[in-house]
């Protein structure tokens, strides 16, 4: 695999981090950034209730839920309250491990890697497209015979193909036992969320940008949690989980328990 960091063309977390505020980001991710924005002014509001999605669920595991360890797939660049950070304050010997296969995440990991003294925190250079791979780097620092909170935010729209999705999820899921925990957002093109905006934008960066991503329906993303209990309140807009009273984005996020 080639990890040369490519700055002429328009890369998925680094256009996230210039989205969000951030300062790792090329000319090419916010003129795209921009040009998408453009299409769909909202996508910046987006990124912002993902992260704070992030914040409550984490919260929520670790407060409510009992759970100490972590796997957060599709990492992306660092940004204020990463997981390990938001699960440590509210249990210090929690266990997290990033997993990123983007070579300029790789370059920012060491900002991912503190960690409370009790608790731990890794980088896995992998791909959800292997989970396998995933799981047998985790297993080096999480038990997987203990409960695991699984989360993908924003990753698998990047993965095209439904039922090849379906597939990561089902065998990361059957790797962690009772209690463990799925955590996903995801774009849709649902017009009750104001998803329509999304159909140029995502147009647009499929011709300009990498990698390639598709919105899924409200009965799609639900089948990601087959075999799952979902938590209250269920399969909403990610700005709303937690947070009810908020302005909805065109991103559903839930949480659902394995039994």
């Amino acid at each position: 695999m080639n990890n040369r960091i490519r700055t002429d063309i328009a890369h998925n977390a680094r256009v996230w981090n210039y989205w969000l505020g951030g300062k790792d980001n090329y000319p090419v991710d916010r003129a795209v950034g921009d040009q998408v924005t453009s299409f769909y002014p909202s996508i910046g509001e987006v990124a912002r209730a993902d992260r704070a999605f992030l914040g409550r669920a984490v919260t929520r595991l670790a407060a409510g839920e009992g759970v100490r360890q972590f796997l957060d797939i599709g990492t992306g660049l660092p940004t204020a309250d990463n997981t390990h950070e938001v699960a440590q304050r509210i249990v210090p010997d929690a266990r997290i491990v990033y997993v990123d296969n983007d070579p300029i995440v790789l370059t920012h990991a060491r900002a991912l890697l503190t960690s409370s003294p009790e608790g731990v925190t890794e980088y896995v250079d992998a791909d959800a497209h292997d989970p396998e791979k995933v799981l047998a780097g985790a297993a080096e620092v999480l038990d997987l015979s203990r409960p695991v909170a699984v989360l993908m935010l924003g990753l698998l729209n990047f993965v095209m193909d439904t039922d090849e999705a379906r597939s990561i999820v089902r065998t990361l899921m059957a790797a962690v036992p009772s209690g463990s925990h799925l955590v996903l957002t995801h774009p849709t093109l649902d017009p009750e969320l104001g998803g329509e905006g999304n159909v140029a934008a995502m147009a647009f960066w499929n011709e300009n940008a990498t990698p390639p991503i598709t919105a899924r329906t409200r009965e799609e993303f639900a089948s990601f949690f087959d075999g799952l209990e979902l938590l209250d309140p269920g399969i909403v807009s990610c700005s709303r989980w937690g947070a009810p009273e908020a302005a909805a984005v065109a991103q559903f996020g839930a949480v659902a328990r394995k039994p």
